[in-house]
């Protein structure tokens, strides 16, 4: 089976660089996609922006109409392929978003198997759901901020991790700006995941990506299931 994948930043695709061989294995292929922020659904589900400015939700409409196009070729030499699109929720309302993401995908005629993961709140979250990870990846990590957290919390979860890990906490780093704050996300993307085992991971919104990727190679090799 192969996944494309689609995320929003660059430090998600550095995450899933190394998280999605753990979960697939080697017999599967993936690639993924990385673009330069979320952006919003256009509300007549055409691209509202240019396409060199690489926005996910702005594109969204257009590109799945293309994998729907591009999945059917494949289909013909019985390889089959499936769309990842994964977001961040953000402050958005989580039903609300859904509802809109399937809108989406139900207004293309080439309609690929896709399947949205929506990370909640944050792709930080993710690490936060493993501890351990972090711990391993930053020793001095301060444990009172870490045991504070409830998993998916809506909480600012890079702010959570930043407090524990980096010299300042997310005050300092906030300081610096935007591009430091992506700078060290893509750090953190490089680190903790190194160190993440992805079967006790406590984060419900990355076990629902980790669980829909394996569902769907065990529904492939059993076409019945």
């Amino acid at each position: 089976m192969h996944f494309e994948i689609l995320v929003e930043d660059i430090s998600g695709k550095y995450a899933l660089d190394i998280l999605v061989p753990k979960i697939i294995g080697e017999n599967h292929t993936y690639y993924i996609h990385s673009y330069k922020g979320v952006g919003q659904i256009p509300k007549n589900l055409k691209p509202s922006s240019d396409a060199q400015k690489r926005i996910l939700l702005d594109r969204l409409p257009k590109l799945i109409q293309g994998y729907g196009k591009t999945f059917r070729a494949y289909s013909k030499s019985n390889y089959s392929a499936v769309l990842i699109v994964i977001c961040d929720l953000d402050d958005k309302c989580l039903h609300r978003f859904r509802q809109e993401l399937i809108k989406c995908l139900d207004n293309c005629s080439d309609k690929p198997e896709t399947y949205f993961c929506i990370a909640i709140e944050e792709g930080e979250a993710w690490y936060l759901g493993d501890l351990d990870a972090i711990k391993a990846a930053y020793p001095n990590a301060k444990d009172s901020i870490l045991n504070s957290y409830e998993n998916d919390e809506i909480c600012g979860a890079w702010e959570k991790l930043a407090d524990a890990v980096y010299p300042g906490g997310s005050q300092s780093l906030s300081k610096l700006g935007g591009q430091k704050i992506g700078e060290q996300k893509t750090i953190w993307a490089k680190t903790i995941t190194l160190e993440m085992n992805i079967d006790k991971n406590r984060s419900p919104s990355f076990c629902y990506f980790r669980d829909k990727l394996r569902y769907l190679i065990e529904k492939e090799g059993n076409p019945y299931k």
